[in-house]
């Protein structure tokens, strides 16, 4: 099967389009994706739970083009940050590059292009807010990046995540903004009228010179974010980035 074919359903070839003509048009249109064929298109929005539900074959989700895209979006970003900041030392731009993948960061860039509108969906999570889920937006952008990057190499995905991901791009620029996921994780509570969570350090490991910190982040009670480092201050970032991944999960 050739990269670009979308594995056939349990009900055979004649299974009919599962995204109208006019809407992948559209779509294709609007972010120059005139590569990539209707089938590996449909393919990277359709959610297991469309699959399960109708009766297909496991690999007919876009979980698989999603794990290639994952890939290639570190790939895109790390050399991004790598030209764009010959300043900064390997640390920085880890920590630059891990609040880029951020589930929470790819799924806002689903909602400023309009992705949600177009996943398929079963019927359980249409009903339960699946289309503005972080999670789901954040794997369907990874699927997309993936569905081009087959298409048309690695080229033609460099310049779809440049081209369409400027807004995040910028945010990079303002270095102490994005890396303080305590702040963001405060500031998206607070906006819902909830307390912040507390950091708890659950264990302390090495010699004085080389202290390694775990932190949990704890939320009425219950463990959303955890988090390792060299000091509590890393730890406890490291547990609120978790937390904001997640919060699809634990924010009521």
């Amino acid at each position: 099967m050739s990269p670009a074919a979308a594995p056939r359903s349990r009900e055979g070839p004649d299974r009919r389009r599962e995204v109208p003509d006019n809407r992948l048009a559209e779509l294709r249109e609007r972010l120059g994706l005139q590569s990539v064929p209707d089938e590996l298109l449909e393919l990277a929005f359709r959610h297991t739970s469309y699959t399960r539900e109708n009766g297909l074959d496991e690999l007919a989700s876009n979980q698989r083009l999603e794990y290639l895209g994952d890939a290639v979006l570190d790939l895109v970003f790390a050399t991004y940050l790598y030209a764009t900041y010959p300043d900064l030392p390997e640390g920085d731009l880890t920590r630059l590059k891990a609040a880029l993948v951020r589930k929470s960061a790819l799924a806002a860039i689903a909602r400023d292009l309009g992705l949600g509108d177009y996943l398929l969906l079963g019927h359980g999570e249409e009903t339960s807010g699946g289309r503005d889920k972080a999670s789901l937006l954040a794997d369907l952008v990874e699927a997309l990046v993936g569905a081009v990057f087959l298409s048309g190499g690695y080229e033609d995905a460099h310049s779809f995540v440049l081209g369409h991901f400027e807004s995040l791009l910028e945010d990079v620029t303002n270095r102490d903004t994005l890396s303080d996921h305590k702040s963001a994780l405060q500031e998206m509570l607070q906006a819902r009228g909830k307390m912040p969570p507390t950091y708890v350090v659950v264990r302390t490991e090495g010699p004085p010179h080389d202290r390694r910190f775990t932190v949990e982040a704890v939320f009425r009670g219950q463990v959303i974010g955890r988090g390792d480092g060299g000091s509590k201050r890393v730890a406890e970032q490291e547990a609120a980035a978790q937390a904001l991944d997640g919060a699809d999960e634990w924010l009521p």
